[in-house]
């Protein structure tokens, strides 16, 4: 860092004291590894948080949010109103009908969050039982925004999977497509979901960070408790530095 102090409250924050170019003067705070936030998503057609996931942090820094998503940890997510999964509803209809929140707990191995500030889109990382490495996975979203507890974006329903031998392939286009056919997407907008997603695609090529990172060694501290998932997941956010 840069001539800043750094200072760590008891809730985990850490708070430099300077100011970060391109915030509008508002202090720069950083989580301390260990610290428990949430990681949410905005629908698309109203803009209210149908996503929420409690997460550690892993590490937080000027240029990078590592987050881990354990086991077990209970998470919202968006549903059919008769409680069945989104993805049973037909591609055409999908975004369309009716939809109500519900509580679950994520299944099977934890997931490893990486995210640049300001980068459309965010790196997750997949094991399979036993820490074998399963695969990257890139989803193309609105730049995070952070608040107190944690970090807000948009999904763009573009998404793209890299495996260990460094191929890759698009994934959800066909979602993508009907995003827009629904208009929660427009022309504007989903040019430039592409242009994020091949640029992304471009870092893939050249094997670039956060894949030739060697975060796929990674382990979580076995002392972490799982977050709770707190009864205001939903709250209206006061907004912070990015």
């Amino acid at each position: 860092m840069t001539a800043e102090a750094e200072t760590t409250t008891g809730s985990g924050t850490t708070t430099t004291s300077g100011r970060r170019p391109g915030t509008g003067g508002v202090t720069a705070r950083r989580w301390a590894p260990g610290t428990q936030v949430l990681w949410r998503y905005r629908d698309n057609a109203g803009g209210r948080v149908h996503i929420c996931r409690p997460v550690t942090v892993v590490q937080d820094t000027d240029e990078l949010l590592a987050v881990w998503m354990a086991p077990g940890t209970e998470c919202v997510k968006p549903v059919l109103l008769d409680g069945s999964p989104v993805h049973a509803e037909p591609l055409a209809t999908r975004y369309t009908a009716p939809r109500t929140t519900a509580r679950a707990r994520w299944t099977g191995a934890g997931v490893l969050k990486l995210a640049r500030p300001g980068e459309p889109w965010s790196v997750w990382l997949f094991w399979e039982p036993g820490w074998l490495f399963r695969s990257w996975y890139v989803n193309l979203e609105e730049p995070r925004t952070r608040w107190a507890h944690g970090v807000d974006s948009e999904d763009h329903f573009l998404d793209i999977s890299v495996y260990p031998d460094r191929s890759w392939l698009w994934r959800d286009e066909d979602e993508f497509e009907q995003a827009q056919r629904s208009g929660l997407m427009g022309p504007a907008q989903a040019r430039r979901v592409r242009e994020a997603g091949r640029a992304a695609a471009e870092v893939i090529r050249s094997w670039g960070s956060p894949f030739a990172d060697g975060w796929e060694h990674w382990r979580p501290d076995p002392g972490w408790a799982v977050p709770a998932l707190p009864a205001d997941w939903d709250r209206a956010p006061a907004r912070t530095a990015p």
